[in-house]
């Protein structure tokens, strides 16, 4: 009986880091990349905004999703459409292993830096937090831009049809050190005449929506889905919630370091 001898060849060197040079490097997957770091968009929407056809879009967006940069889930608002987003963390992971890979020297921060403009409390931006009933997602994120800027901002949220503030809401939030025991939700239409810099929906059916706001604000669109949604008992939805705050702080985390309200971490 012979024996066989398995050789397993090892990757060589710095070759993970040039598969994500290669596959970031096509210019129109770095388009839909940099599209996408900004707000989660639909095919359709892509297409017009690099001026490219839809089959070679979706090519390139298969093309990232298997390297795991983007994602997609069905849209809440209209079950035959997707909203794709970027996998943030993950990419600034990928460029400080590539960074490494070139010299040991090139130690880039997997993470995201800090640097905020002006004292606490002096506010540099406004922001409005959408999404259906205004008791979850949107407050979620009004109150972790307040507390993560130190008062940099000026956050507000709402919902275009307004539920009690859900019991877990304010348990997650509570976990993270922030009390949300005396909020309450409030309608969409109390801040249609009020000027935002940017206006932030979460949920899919509110971005349908969503009123023109005075002075031109930017928008941008979190498809987060609904955590109160998979049924009524809060200790069978806490985890969900867990999870759904885990993902808006990620993503208010991103918006404050891209507006230069996110305070430096310090040294490590």
């Amino acid at each position: 009986m012979y024996s066989r001898l398995v050789v397993r060849l090892q990757p060589a060197p710095g070759q993970s880091s040039l598969e994500f040079l290669r596959l970031a490097g096509d210019p129109l997957r770095w388009q839909l990349l940099r599209e996408l770091a900004r707000s989660d968009r639909r095919v359709q929407e892509l297409t017009g905004l690099t001026g490219r056809p839809q089959n070679l879009v979706s090519y390139h967006l298969g093309q990232l999703r298997s390297a795991g940069l983007v994602s997609a889930r069905r849209s809440s608002a209209d079950g035959r459409d997707a909203y794709y987003r970027v996998d943030l963390p993950k990419f600034g992971t990928l460029l400080a292993e590539t960074g490494r890979a070139v010299h040991p020297g090139l130690q880039l921060t997997a993470g995201v830096a800090g640097g905020a403009s002006g004292p606490p409390g002096v506010v540099v931006a406004r922001l409005l937090f959408l999404c259906t009933g205004n008791s979850a997602r949107s407050q979620m994120a009004e109150a972790l831009a307040v507390a993560r800027s130190q008062g940099r901002v000026a956050a507000a949220s709402a919902g275009s049809h307004p539920k009690p503030l859900h019991a877990n809401t304010v348990r997650v939030m509570r976990e993270r050190g922030i009390d949300l025991g005396s909020r309450r939700s409030k309608r969409l239409s109390l801040f249609a005449a009020r000027q935002f810099d940017h206006v932030i929906t979460l949920c899919d059916k509110v971005r349908e929506v969503c009123p023109e706001f005075p002075g031109h604000p930017g928008y941008i669109h979190w498809s987060v889905p609904d955590p109160a949604a998979i049924g009524d008992d809060d200790e069978a939805t806490l985890p969900v919630f867990r999870q759904t705050a885990d993902d808006v702080e990620t993503r208010v985390t991103y918006l404050l370091a891209g507006l230069g309200t996110l305070p430096g971490r310090g040294p490590s």
